[in-house]
């Protein structure tokens, strides 16, 4: 079996992720990132979702992102907000998603690797600007430039299934895997038991995700969601 690396938070898309990798007969290997997260359930939640959906190994690197700040996740000052507002939210963390690719990348050279699976979304997010595919198309280019595998004919593809898919099309697709959402976490203030809030962004998009493709929501919330 080929061998990929992929990106898992612990939530709901990137948990639709590796089982779509599984599907695609990869053996898998997942990779989560501990960066001070203020929503640090998520952790817990990455090793439920490996285990129950057969990755191969399952790897926790511990990168500080708080040491910089800048964002509601990594900077305990900055509250996470409740309510939508218009441009890129707080909840932003700077580079998040070219470090966690960095780090990906690295590891599947030693795997000897050339898949790299994330749960990047252009269409039913936040409006981070390291989700869209431009620039997971500029981060592709530079890993082949940047490795020693790419420069020895071995190019690196980054794969983004969920990229234009609605947040419906996505639940809809993991239910077909068998992904058990119950086990994810997706809220940006999850108490340390993986209760969400059910009023940030995060969840809001995952609670209208269940509503829009008709699937009962496993999530259990804080406080009752009506």
């Amino acid at each position: 079996m080929k061998k990929a690396v992929i990106l898992l938070s612990g939530g709901l898309d990137s948990a639709t992720v590796l089982a779509i990798a599984k599907r695609e007969n990869f053996a898998c290997h997942a990779l989560s990132l501990d960066y001070g997260q203020r929503h640090r359930a998520e952790l817990a939640a990455s090793e439920r979702v490996a285990q129950a959906l057969g990755a191969v190994e399952h790897r926790t690197v511990k990168l500080d992102l708080t040491v910089f700040g800048g964002s509601a996740l990594t900077d305990a000052t900055i509250a996470v907000p409740t309510t939508a507002s218009a441009g890129i939210p707080v909840t932003y963390v700077p580079a998040r998603n070219t470090i966690m690719l960095s780090m990906a990348l690295a590891w599947a050279e030693v795997l000897g690797s050339r898949d790299i699976f994330i749960g990047v979304n252009a269409v039913d997010y936040s409006g981070y600007p390291d989700c869209r595919p431009e620039f997971i198309a500029a981060f592709e280019k530079m890993a082949n430039l940047a490795t020693r595998a790419a420069v020895e004919g071995h190019a690196l593809r980054i794969h983004t299934p969920l990229i234009s898919l609605t947040k419906a099309q996505i639940i809809q697709s993991g239910m077909n895997l068998g992904v058990d959402y119950s086990q994810t976490v997706s809220c940006y203030q999850a108490d340390d038991s993986g209760k969400a809030c059910g009023v940030c962004d995060s969840c809001r998009l995952r609670r209208q995700g269940f509503v829009s493709a008709g699937v009962a929501d496993p999530t259990r919330y804080l406080n009752e969601i009506k």
